[in-house]
């Protein structure tokens, strides 16, 4: 079978560089590709975490005046991934957030940063560097989307694309006197190109010149086609549904193994439940003890232990689960929250937590390992959104023996098996569901799930059988691979 070469297009990538699940999915799903026999080369810009983090550059192309400056364009291998990187440092070579000055707003010239990195992924599907010319340009979220703009404009014969949506709320939309600066044609400023209510729109570009357009979940795929969940773009993805479909995300089962897991002082298998008694439960709570112990919580085996991580931000539903702290309170539970975002939120989180210290606690920020202790050392994870493309904390969870309760969107929606009517799900629970995504909803699901932890045997059940669900990429993977090769089958008409 012929390998397939994809050009995969971001703006983030893990381990080098994270602000969000973006970068873990970016990081993971290539080399889950390797297995189906997918070559994929990633493009991300040249910031100082992902400058640092190469090794030998195995080839270099100059790209003189770019952008408003000098570049270059890298090739190297790090951490199993086969990297082109734009090494611009007008443009990327910033201390701090990728997208966001050290006041937490947008970077003035994010619209130029973006278009170069779209421009050369454009350059490099047009065969820049001869030793790889891809057959898909994939792009990821409105940072790369331009890619598929530039290419169409080239009126060159091109590869195949592929636009993935990580999240629709988030468009990349700008002046359209940005145009000339960006490089594109006034030709395509219409409403059958770049044109975006009157400015340009980098994401919506994407879609609309994509070959194929996907989303992280299949619940996510049919929501966006509602005016309310297509954000403004429910009508172009309505008239694209026929090339739209959903591949729900896997994790990095090598990096969440709570076999392996150096952050976690229990460690358990993940794939072996019938050891749960005699390995899980104790070791898991050691972890819980750890957890309280290191946040300060009153010391409590048997409190009902919650955890969030994640962005604090409406989307994420977590005003909700303030108004739910008198609830939380009152039923006896414990909760540990760790993330940032809203300011709003932070502040009235951080301030719940000095008032009730034994059984809140609020850590604003990112802490790779206080995270995976709380997956392996929480009762539950809580995922109350309002909407959620798919949601990677929960199918962390699942693998960790933690149970997830969440809202009934998106990929929550597609990847928790709810603990109720067991003629509908055949014994198979993996969590607790609610929705509309409400406070009220969320008050009796919190309730509901306590009383279920407290009948040992039934939390046990619902443990036991999300400890079981694959989670990684390899399913994901394989939809992908197949996606891809439909693509490179196709006539060069179909695609150009």
């Amino acid at each position: 079978m012929k390998s397939v070469r994809v050009l995969s297009v971001v703006s983030e990538i893990s381990p080098l560089i994270k602000t969000g699940g973006l970068a873990d999915v970016t990081g993971a799903l290539p080399i889950a590709l390797k297995a189906e026999g997918i070559e994929v080369r990633t493009l991300a810009p040249g910031y100082p975490s992902v400058m640092n983090s190469l090794g030998p550059v195995e080839g270099v192309l100059h790209l003189p005046h770019f952008f408003g400056g000098e570049a270059r364009l890298l090739w190297a291998t790090c951490c199993e991934l086969r990297l082109f990187v734009l090494d611009a440092p007008h443009l990327f070579a910033r201390a701090g957030n990728p997208y966001l000055t050290p006041d937490g707003v947008d970077w003035p010239d994010n619209a130029l940063r973006f278009a170069a990195l779209a421009r050369t992924a454009a350059d490099i599907g047009l065969g820049v560097v001869p030793s790889f010319v891809p057959d898909i340009v994939h792009a990821h979220d409105w940072h790369a989307a331009l890619a598929l703009a530039y290419l169409h404009y080239s009126n060159r014969r091109r590869p195949a694309t592929v636009m993935t949506v990580h999240n629709l709320a988030y468009q990349g939309v700008f002046p359209r006197e940005m145009l000339a600066a960006i490089g594109l044609p006034p030709e395509s400023f219409a409403i059958h190109g770049v044109e975006y209510y009157g400015k340009i729109g980098f994401l919506k570009a994407g879609l609309y010149f994509a070959d194929r357009i996907t989303t992280v979940s299949p619940t996510y795929a049919r929501e966006i086609l509602s005016d309310e969940g297509g954000m403004g773009l429910g009508g172009l993805l309505r008239e694209r549904s026929c090339d739209l479909s959903g591949i729900l995300n896997g994790v990095d089962t090598s990096v969440w193994d709570p076999a392996t897991d150096p952050h976690i002082p229990g460690c358990f298998y993940a794939d072996m439940p019938s050891c749960f008694e005699s390995d899980v439960l104790e070791n898991r709570a050691a972890n819980k003890a750890a957890l309280q112990r290191r946040l300060g919580l009153k010391p409590a085996p048997d409190a009902f232990l919650l955890g969030v991580i994640g962005r604090m931000s409406r989307q994420k539903g977590l005003d909700l689960l303030l108004e739910n702290l008198e609830t939380i309170a009152s039923e006896g539970m414990q909760l540990v929250v760790l993330g940032s975002g809203d300011r709003g939120l932070q502040y009235r989180f951080s301030a719940a937590a000095q008032a009730n210290p034994e059984r809140l606690s609020v850590s604003i920020g990112h802490d790779e390992g206080l995270a995976h202790l709380i997956q392996a050392g929480v009762d539950a994870l809580v995922v109350p959104s309002r909407f959620e493309p798919c949601g990677l904390t929960q199918l962390c969870a699942l693998r960790y023996g933690t149970v997830p309760i969440v809202s009934r969107v998106g990929g929550l929606e597609d990847t928790v098996i709810d603990a109720g009517d067991l003629a509908v799900t055949g014994g198979k629970q993996t969590g607790f569901k609610f929705g509309p995504a409400t406070a009220e909803n969320l008050g009796g699901v919190l309730k509901r799930a306590c009383a279920t932890f407290h009948d040992v045997a039934a939390w046990r059940r619902i443990q036991s059988n999300g400890m079981s669900t694959d989670v990684s990429w390899r399913n994901p993977a394989r939809r992908y691979a197949n996606l891809y090769r439909r693509l490179v089958e196709l006539p060069q008409e179909k695609v150009a």
